[in-house]
């Protein structure tokens, strides 16, 4: 089916901040007790190794992602591995929830546009269910930005354009339900806005459907490297691979 780009809540400057907290904190929390990531820890490894440095700089994170989990799998290997988390709309209490896990998690409360990333954050960048929110243009100005900045990237999307992907998401809203009352921080909104005035599991629902709908694959990928300039400075990686039931789709790019 062909890629569609329409409205996600999360995505919109007017939706009340707590609740796309609560909708991002959802996502960290089931990232992390799934290990949903577990399969991209040799690509972190082959990212940081060839961009010479042991800090990470993730952008669009959201409520943290599955980093969590994942830091304490790379920090067997990596023992000064050092955190940066970011976002357009920062989650900052998801974020000092994060750094409370581990002292080598750092975070910008400033807004940070993965477009246009500021100099002064330096180490290899990531992005972990967050292409899909750009459009096109967008998404090639992350690209564009990390090769004229010369720091490696490595972007991860766990769900695809297909049915099952489609059905994961019809079926979120009860994943809410069940999740909701185990997340960390604990809110008495969240608990409010998910079982009295159920707004977080429809606006979860229609945002993962719209996810799977908006999400780039491998082809379009491709496409976009390939609309670069100067993108013969990278080595290029573009595939996906099974992470239990489902996929994580992967672009690797590593400065030569």
């Amino acid at each position: 089916m062909a890629r569609i780009h329409v409205f996600e809540f999360e995505d919109q400057k007017w939706f009340p901040v707590f609740l796309r907290n609560y909708g991002t904190d959802f996502l960290q929390f089931l990232s992390n007790k799934t290990i949903l990531y577990k399969p991209v820890i040799p690509m972190l490894e082959k990212g940081l190794k060839k961009s010479n440095t042991t800090q990470i700089v993730d952008l669009g994170s959201g409520g943290g992602g599955g980093l969590i989990w994942l830091n304490s799998e790379l920090k067997k290997r990596i023992p000064d591995l050092k955190i940066i988390l970011t976002d357009f709309y920062p989650n900052i209490p998801a974020f000092e929830y994060t750094k409370n896990q581990s002292d080598n998690f750092e975070f910008t409360e400033k807004s940070v546009d993965a477009r246009e990333v500021p100099e002064h954050l330096k180490g290899f960048r990531t992005q972990f269910l967050s292409l899909h929110h750009f459009k096109p243009v967008d998404a090639t100005q992350i690209l564009q930005n990390a090769i004229r900045s010369n720091t490696s990237i490595g972007i991860f999307e766990a769900q695809e354009r297909s049915v099952p992907s489609l059905l994961a998401m019809f079926f979120s809203p009860l994943s809410v339900f069940l999740t909701t009352p185990f997340i960390r921080p604990f809110k008495i909104g969240r608990i409010i806005f998910t079982y009295l005035i159920p707004i977080v599991p429809l606006f979860v629902w229609w945002d993962g459907i719209i996810s799977s709908l908006r999400t780039y694959s491998i082809k379009e990928m491709n496409e976009l490297v390939e609309s670069l300039d100067h993108k013969d400075k990278f080595d290029w990686e573009i595939g996906k691979v099974k992470s239990g039931p489902g996929v994580i789709l992967y672009l690797l790019g590593t400065k030569k």
